[in-house]
């Protein structure tokens, strides 16, 4: 097989992260148009995630957020978004850099994307970034399958993590 001297595996890779990206400064600009919102899948303790100790003690290996109704202060930047959400009633405010995220839904389309992170580097416990697995990276965009019901987050992955609800704060 020849090698792939162009690296189409990255150049695609950020090609999607880029819709992610355009998607979430258009979020934070106008808000979000009609029945769309957005599940966001992204790992943890990836270098450059800011979440506070609880919710990094609740969701130690990757996380899904709901956008939807009840978030603020959504910033969108190069390599990052940052965005307010009210977990339990305790307002929180995460940082997400793209390069961690896994997935991204917005149930409303039957849209998706899906990132594999496998390469990924996560912060060491003694807050050292440990040294990213060895493989390619690979990216996916399947249309994604809408969940039984539109309001259902997506099931767990692997890692263990649970979806956080927000329906329940919501003022309907």
């Amino acid at each position: 097989m020849a090698t792939d001297h162009i690296r189409y595996d990255v150049l695609a890779r950020d090609a999607l992260r880029g819709v992610l990206r355009k998607v979430l400064t258009d979020a934070a600009a106008h808000g979000l148009p009609g029945e769309h919102h957005f599940f966001i899948t992204f790992v943890s303790k990836a270098e450059g995630v800011k979440l506070s100790p609880r919710l990094l003690a609740q969701y130690p290996e990757e996380m899904t957020i709901i956008l939807q109704h009840q978030f603020w202060d959504l910033t969108v930047l190069e390599d990052r978004f940052e965005v307010g959400l009210s977990f339990g009633g305790i307002p929180e405010r995460l940082v997400v850099p793209f390069s961690a995220i896994k997935s991204f839904l917005d149930p409303s389309v039957k849209f998706g994307l899906q990132f594999d992170t496998s390469d990924v580097a996560e912060v060491a416990p003694d807050n050292l970034p440990a040294a990213p697995a060895p493989s390619a990276v690979s990216v996916t965009a399947p249309a994604a399958e809408k969940p039984e019901a539109a309001d259902e987050p997506p099931p767990p992955s692997q890692g263990g993590a649970e979806v956080v609800r927000l329906d329940r704060f919501r003022k309907k």
